[in-house]
């Protein structure tokens, strides 16, 4: 509202100026197109300064972030130093950066500013001679510079709202670039108008999932790489049946259930859910059937309640409690003090890994999915409390469709189907007995982790 009014107030002001003396008026008048060229040449250059600003600016909340959630590393590795001297580093390049912006956006402001000036003294000393000549009265002259003069603040106003719109349109930018970013995955227009999005799900028309998976000549690489991970790849997983992925680290065991969750999209070939294309139906009914288990736990803060009902919103105190028992976590949140209204911190911060790891297999246990993921969901608790999870889980993927992914290969053993993956492929395909007659790579990495066991006991 203030430039409209500023604008509308310069535009009156040089009407009035043109009835008194059209002259005088069109001197200042040149001035309007001479200062839309540089008001255009320094926009360019400013826009530019200020994305550079905004990007550095972006750097430090990532070094800031780095630095208060690594804080513990920083301190057991003693790099303080290097990470200050890093920070420093980032800070004085947005110093250059801002305090460039910054001259260049006053050299615009000072140059429009000295532009008017001499206009002023140029409308002034033709007015003064045409005064001197009796072809006008001093009191109009006077009249006319109080105008003029009267219009410079308005002027000013416009040139640091322009200035402020390019801060504001950097800012923008930087919002739209995340706003408009294309998702790997996404469900086509048919899928949508049936199956509704995100947001507007049409639930009417979901049907119930049964579990049957099966990868059908599937090929994938991942999107910022070239080499194929899984190449011509076919596998059928009937429902209820429980899935072992095991293999080194780095071996690529992650892949297969990326491709079940549609987290990402095959390459070439198909995944199929209850026999049809996993694409043909939407992501958040898949999604919304699959319970997941990381290996690193995440709880949101707020209470236990809470953070159990994520995966089952009507979930009464009873079914919680149930579901805590089976998974041996009820002593856990007994010792919070408060119950089910015990607060567990930002990120779950006031738990331990383990903890948290039992109380995320009470959430998935209560929202009772037709495919369950187990991803490394027993490597942050002690071997007692694994052997109380694995009795649960031998309940849970009871009649359901379980993908396992472990290193430890004690907690596979019973697995309907292992997977042995190596490199990025899949080596070895069989039950535990099985792969074991074998004495091939499974074998070697069974007895291997057994004689580790072995030592570590004698030691």
């Amino acid at each position: 509202m203030d430039f409209i009014w500023n604008f509308s107030y310069i535009l009156f002001v040089f009407i009035v100026m043109f009835r008194i003396n059209a002259t005088l008026a069109g001197i200042l008048l040149i001035l309007v197109p001479v200062a839309g060229v540089f008001i255009v040449l320094f926009q360019r250059k400013l826009i530019v300064l200020k994305r550079r600003v905004r990007e550095l600016n972006s750097v430090i909340s990532g070094d800031f972030n780095e630095g208060i959630t690594g804080a513990r590393t920083i301190r057991t590795l003693m790099v303080g130093k290097t990470i200050e001297q890093d920070f420093r580093k980032d800070t004085r390049t947005m110093e250059k950066a801002s305090v460039r912006s910054t001259g260049v956006s006053a050299l615009f402001t000072a140059t429009v500013t000295l532009m008017s000036s001499v206009a002023l003294s140029l409308v002034l000393y033709v007015g003064g001679q045409l005064t001197m000549e009796r072809m006008m009265e001093i009191g109009t002259l006077s009249v006319f510079m109080s105008y003029a003069l009267q219009m410079m603040d308005p002027i000013q106003f416009i040139l640091e709202a322009i200035s402020a719109m390019l801060d504001v349109q950097v800012n923008i930018e930087r919002v739209n670039e995340l706003l408009h970013t294309e998702p790997d995955v996404k469900d086509s227009s048919a899928v949508v108008e049936k199956y509704g999005d995100m947001f507007h799900p049409k639930r009417e028309n979901w049907e119930p999932l049964l579990g049957d998976v099966e990868f059908r000549n599937v090929s994938f690489h991942y999107p910022d790489g070239e080499e194929m991970v899984l190449e011509h790849f076919n596998l059928v997983v009937p429902k209820g049946t429980s899935v072992a992925i095991v293999g080194e680290t780095g071996a690529g065991k992650s892949t297969l259930v990326n491709l079940v969750c549609r987290f990402f999209e095959p390459t070439e070939g198909q995944v199929l859910i209850d026999g049809r294309d996993a694409r043909e139906r939407s992501q958040l009914w898949l999604h919304s059937h699959i319970g997941y288990v990381l290996q690193t736990p995440h709880l949101f803060s707020g209470t236990v309640r809470e953070n159990l009902r994520y995966g089952k919103p009507d979930a009464t105190d009873d079914e919680i409690w149930e579901a805590l028992r089976l998974v041996a976590a009820d002593a856990v949140v007994e010792r919070m003090g408060h119950g089910l209204d015990s607060d567990v911190g930002e990120g779950g911060d006031l738990l331990s890994t383990g903890e948290k790891q039992l109380l995320s297999f009470a959430r998935a246990f209560l929202a009772d999915p037709a495919i369950l993921v187990l991803d490394e969901a027993t490597s942050s608790v002690d071997t007692v409390t694994e052997k109380r999870i694995q009795h649960a889980i031998s309940v849970l993927t009871k009649n359901r469709t379980t993908f396992m992914i472990a290193h430890r290969l004690s907690t596979v053993v019973d697995a309907s189907r292992i997977l042995a993956v190596r490199d990025g492929k899949i080596v070895e395909s069989g039950t535990h007995a099985e792969l074991m007659a074998q004495k091939g790579y499974y074998y070697h990495l069974y007895t291997r982790q057994y004689e580790d066991v072995e030592t570590d006991k004698a030691l």
